[in-house]
């Protein structure tokens, strides 16, 4: 999968949370994590494996955004599990859009 369809298929599944998505910011996403989206098995959140919730938390959250370790983070990611647990397959790249535009970190990208 190219570069533009893994955008394209981020543009769409973000959507369906936000109407108007910020294309620059998940295309910044997209280009930093095109390997890890391309892969079936990282592609995706698992929200019910705590190991998988505290990669996101310690890998994108704190040393990619600059967060610090606290609740806060744990409440964010509950958070957006719980905005898209209508999906069974969460995508990587809308579940870390979510939290980006949640804690406001969008220049960490843009």
């Amino acid at each position: 999968m190219t570069n533009a369809e893994l955008l394209k298929k981020a543009i769409e599944g973000v959507k369906k949370y936000d109407k108007k998505p910020d294309e620059k910011l998940l295309a910044a996403l997209v280009k930093n994590y095109a390997i890890v989206l391309r892969r079936t098995d990282t592609s995706l959140v698992s929200c019910s494996d705590p190991k998988e919730l505290e990669t996101v938390k310690k890998n994108f959250l704190i040393k990619k955004l600059g967060l610090k370790d606290s609740a806060k983070l744990d409440e964010a990611i509950k958070k957006v599990c719980e905005t898209m647990k209508a999906e069974r397959r969460k995508s990587r790249a809308v579940f870390y859009y979510l939290l980006i535009k949640d804690f406001g970190k969008e220049k960490v990208f843009v």
